[in-house]
């Protein structure tokens, strides 16, 4: 079976998404700072007959990389890397002039840091898979100038870049940013609390994140409505 290794699965986009792929039979290795809420998950996950893996902890930490690459190892390889989660850098969000430094560096070493990181410790495996991917989730914070999101956005241009060039440079594989576009998310409402509106949810977006796996198009940028609406 193949296997995948999600980051931030725990809830949102990385939990819809890790369903979808224990579904269709893939063996898992899950990570999340939340130990009870990552075991619940990995328990209901593993109802569909599926091994998983829940390793809690926190992606900044290079020994937790290692043991997400080394829980994955014992399942057979990676077949697939989701670098899923994230931080914001401020809860709510802030203008620049009031978004510290310490913020902004948290940002970075969670969604580019520590996603390189986890890459340089998969890469073995990736590249041992029979059709080895990685996914960048990404964000239109990362191409649109938003006004309060210009930490995390930056953060998640440099995480774009790093997947381009990872592209480039290992041609055996696919490597693909994604933007999942609007959903309603914890993270979003910790990002933006005050806003009400209704967004769609997580598992709507998770179709795109399939097709991208089923048609395995070039490594490049990629946005989920976009993939949604071509089907």
């Amino acid at each position: 079976m193949p296997v995948a290794i999600i980051t931030g699965a725990s809830k949102g986009l990385g939990r819809a998404l890790a369903a979808a792929l224990a579904e269709r039979g893939w063996d898992l290795v899950l990570d999340a700072r939340t130990a009870g809420v990552l075991k619940e998950t990995a328990e209901e996950l593993s109802a569909y007959g599926t091994r998983v893996e829940a390793l809690s902890g926190d992606v900044g930490d290079a020994g937790h990389r290692a043991g997400l690459a080394a829980a994955a190892r014992g399942l057979g390889g990676v077949d697939l890397l989701v670098n899923n989660a994230s931080a914001l850098g401020a809860e709510p969000l802030v203008r620049l002039e009031d978004l510290t430094l310490d913020g902004l560096r948290h940002a970075l070493e969670v969604n580019v840091v520590a996603a390189l990181g986890l890459v340089q410790e998969a890469l073995p495996l990736l590249r041992a898979a029979r059709a080895g991917a990685v996914v960048a989730v990404s964000s239109d914070a990362a191409a649109e100038a938003y006004e309060t999101w210009g930490g995390y956005g930056a953060s998640k241009a440099a995480l774009d870049q790093l997947a381009a060039v990872l592209g480039v440079e290992e041609p055996g594989l696919r490597v693909w940013a994604v933007d999942p576009g609007d959903m309603g998310t914890d993270l979003y409402a910790a990002a933006v609390p005050d806003d009400d509106d209704a967004r769609p949810t997580p598992d709507s977006v998770v179709p795109a994140f399939l097709r991208l796996l089923d048609e395995r198009p070039a490594s490049g940028r990629y946005s989920a409505p976009a993939l949604l609406e071509a089907r």
